[in-house]
């Protein structure tokens, strides 16, 4: 009975957020449908998961490669999966083998990362793989993601010199106490709009990956199009004990 409460808390968390996330839209001018919400998974058990996809959800997201490949193929092949943050180059391949339905990595923040996947892709023959470049907004030394001055660059190796990748948007994490996340989600829109006038793109051509469970409805606010919800949607992280 405790896991099932447990499980029913995550649904019921799941219709809190997206009504919080279709007020926000409405707040920003837009809609509810402009904005994916990623209901990040990590440390969580395949039984919670399957509750919210039972809901009707269907884009997931996973931050650690080895988790992913255990879990992936143990649920429906239906689902939009995302790995976000920081992917090491050596487990692309292995990453993209395990989870066909991997629709998007949100963490590409180096050349090197890029042409690992690109490679990957290529040698599995799986559908071109969409992409997100991580930008660290916040210039924490401890945190990935490339520098905004030079994030035109890598996305014009990632447009022109990776063809089996495709180039969908920006993503960035914003500072831990969220002291400075206005102005880190600012930072993120300014590369934005740097990118569309240097590549001649739409706006709308580069999505926005900004938000989490402590600031997504301040980041839907500021234009954001991708919300990646963990703690609140399935409760707080279960890192096993170290020994």
């Amino acid at each position: 009975m405790a896991a099932q409460a447990v499980e029913s808390a995550a649904v019921t968390a799941l219709r809190s957020v997206l009504h919080r996330v279709r007020h926000a839209a409405e707040r920003s001018g837009r809609h509810a449908d402009d904005v994916r919400v990623i209901a990040v998974s990590k440390t969580k058990p395949i039984s919670l998961i399957r509750q919210v996809y039972d809901t009707g959800h269907r884009c997931f997201g996973e931050n650690y490669v080895q988790e992913f490949i255990e879990k992936a193929p143990q649920l429906p092949k239906d689902i939009d999966w995302h790995f976000i943050g920081h992917l090491q180059s050596n487990k692309a391949k292995s990453l993209l083998a395990a989870v066909p339905n991997l629709s998007m990595v949100q963490g590409v923040d180096n050349e090197k990362i890029a042409n690992h996947l690109d490679r990957a892709v290529s040698s599995i023959g799986r559908k071109p793989l969409s992409v997100m470049v991580q930008v660290n907004t916040s210039g924490e030394i401890s945190k990935s993601g490339i520098e905004p001055a030079s994030c035109v660059d890598l996305v014009k190796h990632v447009k022109f010199s990776c063809p089996n990748l495709v180039f969908s948007g920006l993503m960035t994490i914003g500072m831990p106490d969220y002291t400075s996340t206005p102005e880190n989600f600012k930072t993120l829109s300014r590369c934005r709009s740097e990118i569309c006038k240097e590549l001649g793109m739409l706006e709308k051509q580069c999505e926005l990956s900004m938000g989490m469970s402590g600031d997504f409805e301040l980041a839907i606010e500021m234009g954001s199009t991708n919300v990646r919800i963990g703690s609140t949607i399935f409760g707080p992280r279960e890192y096993p004990k170290k020994q």
